[in-house]
């Protein structure tokens, strides 16, 4: 079989990408997924309230860790990846957040990236999406990608956008919106009480076109060459290593430590790290792996003094009520990814545009799933947004199947470590207000005694986990260290692109899902030839 574009990585962007791309019946489409199908009979997968057995598990999960990281006491940081059809939008928290204007015009204030600014993204993100609650100048209705707007039912919830107001915040209708600052609900990527991963809204409704072939359990080991110019690609399914030859392009889609990997397994790179491992370097590229960015964030917990929060729902002989409630009637704790609001709030007010960004969970637990003792409680995710802190991905020999080294160089900068100290001050001036007084009980963590700048700053480097949102190892850009062009072609080659969140040249302001989206879709019309929607420069 020939086909005219292969497609490395089944993943957010390459779903959106196997769609698009096979909507031309003439057009050969070849997915390659290393892992799994996301099997429709696995509750963890469909089930919003499971994502903490995706997240530590490694059914689904390439299970990364970090290097040693430097300045938080030498711990190795999780980094959980989708290693499923779906990638990341499989297993992540369902949040959807677009970022801030502002960081899509600081991407088209670089030199050659003026079709990314907000005014030519926004488009992309009205065609992909189809909001529930309704189309407006910012939002679409007719899309792939179903959005649901929560219901906040939990008491907690009100109490909260309470407390932020008497501390002298707003209320926002749509954090995706005219206004990101301020406090409101968080769209969700939920429907009919599912997850709506990039493979279910993509993937499967066009999967059975004859032009398009999706296989999973097949590990890229490298991009191959015709001098400069990529002609195919080596994988692995069960026993057998093939070789595939390409009529026009490949198309990484790997994200941001799988695809700067992919790269540097495939020549690609700095010229002299590729020498070490006994790499032929097709083309010397510097910046492939580094810029690497990603946004750590803590949790502040609180005892609740009324037994209003999700406590009670992790008591095992609850499972199968939640789960026959999820499964039949479609509604109940297991139908919510509980992150259900948050906001966004400048931690100066010399800054252009908000940097902090919370999720309000009515529940104190961690990603493991693991509570405190003290029973009922509440939390507020927060970390800055906007961090200059910058880290890398490296291949440790020409072995695909070994792990790269990761390093985020989290607390590394006097701008980080002061936007921290801000933060845990912040966000304690959210909750000690009398709209909470009822439910307020002691500060679980860090606890009163964390009040020093090198206090703040010890704990954060003791409990800070990654918001799992690596980015930037492939940027965007014409500078030395810049990987691909405006139109996401890899610099110095022929017939190969990056698309996936390695793109990006900065991190965006939240949840880097719904940006990954919007470069898929993009990209689509770009690598098709097809002219790209007009910008909407009056929003």
């Amino acid at each position: 079989m020939s086909y005219d574009y292969v497609i490395v990585g089944g993943g957010s962007a390459g779903s959106v990408l196997a769609n698009r791309l096979s909507e031309d019946p003439n057009t050969q489409v070849l997915v390659l997924e290393a892992g799994r199908p996301d099997y429709i009979l696995d509750f963890r997968i469909h089930m919003p309230a499971a994502l903490s057995f995706l997240l530590t598990g490694t059914t689904y999960n390439w299970g990364y860790t970090s290097d040693p990281e430097p300045y938080m006491n030498q711990r190795r940081i999780a980094q959980p990846r989708g290693k499923v059809l779906g990638g990341s939008s499989s297993i992540n928290g369902m949040i959807w957040i677009r970022g801030n204007k502002g960081d899509y015009n600081k991407w088209g204030r670089e030199k050659g990236l003026e079709d990314w600014d907000y005014a030519h993204v926004l488009p992309y993100f009205k065609k992909l999406e189809n909001r529930l609650k309704g189309a407006d100048k910012y939002h679409g209705d007719e899309g792939p990608l179903k959005l649901t707007t929560p219901k906040n039912e939990n008491p907690l919830f009100e109490a909260f956008f309470e407390s932020v107001q008497e501390a002298g915040y707003p209320l926002t209708d749509d954090v995706n919106g005219a206004q990101q600052e301020g406090f409101g609900k968080f769209d969700q990527t939920i429907y009919n009480s599912r997850r709506k991963s990039a493979a279910r809204s993509y993937l499967h409704p066009v999967k059975d076109r004859d032009n398009l072939t999706v296989l999973t359990k097949a590990m890229v080991h490298k991009v191959l060459f015709d001098g400069k110019k990529a002609v195919g690609v080596e994988y692995k399914k069960g026993s057998k290593v093939h070789t595939l030859r390409v009529n026009k392009e490949v198309i990484l889609c790997g994200g941001a430590i799988n695809s700067p990997q992919l790269l540097q397994l495939s020549g690609i790179g700095n010229a002299d790290e590729l020498k070490k491992h006994g790499i032929s370097v097709v083309h010397n590229l510097p910046g492939v792996g580094e810029n690497l960015q990603d946004h750590l964030e803590v949790y502040m917990q609180w005892a609740c003094k009324e037994p209003v929060s999700e406590y009670p729902n992790l008591s095992p002989w609850r499972a199968p009520k939640i789960g026959f409630d999820w499964l039949f009637r479609r509604k109940g704790p297991g139908a919510t990814n509980h992150f259900e609001a948050g906001g966004f709030i400048k931690s100066r007010e010399d800054k252009p545009y908000p940097d902090l960004q919370y999720h309000f969970l009515p529940l104190a637990i961690r990603y493991d799933g693991s509570a405190p003792s003290e029973g009922h409680g509440f939390q507020l995710h927060v970390g800055p947004m906007n961090t200059d802190v910058r880290g890398h991905v490296k291949i440790k020999s020409s072995d695909p199947y070994e792990a790269p080294s990761i390093l985020f160089n989290y607390l590394s900068t006097e701008q980080e470590r002061e936007d921290w100290i801000a933060a845990v001050r912040k966000t304690r001036g959210l909750i000690e207000t009398s709209a909470m007084e009822k439910y307020k009980g002691k500060e679980i963590s860090p606890g009163k005694s964390v009040t020093t700048e090198e206090e703040i700053l010890d704990w954060v480097a003791q409990e800070g986990e990654s918001a799992y949102h690596p980015s930037c190892t492939c940027k965007m850009g014409l500078d030395e260290m810049a990987v691909v062009d405006d139109r996401l072609r890899v610099h110095g080659v022929e017939n190969l692109r990056v698309v996936d969140a390695s793109v990006m040249p900065y991190i965006t302001n939240g949840n880097i899902y719904a940006p990954v989206m919007m470069i898929a879709e993009k990209a689509a019309d770009l690598i098709m030839g097809r002219p790209t929607l007009p910008p909407e420069k009056e929003v």
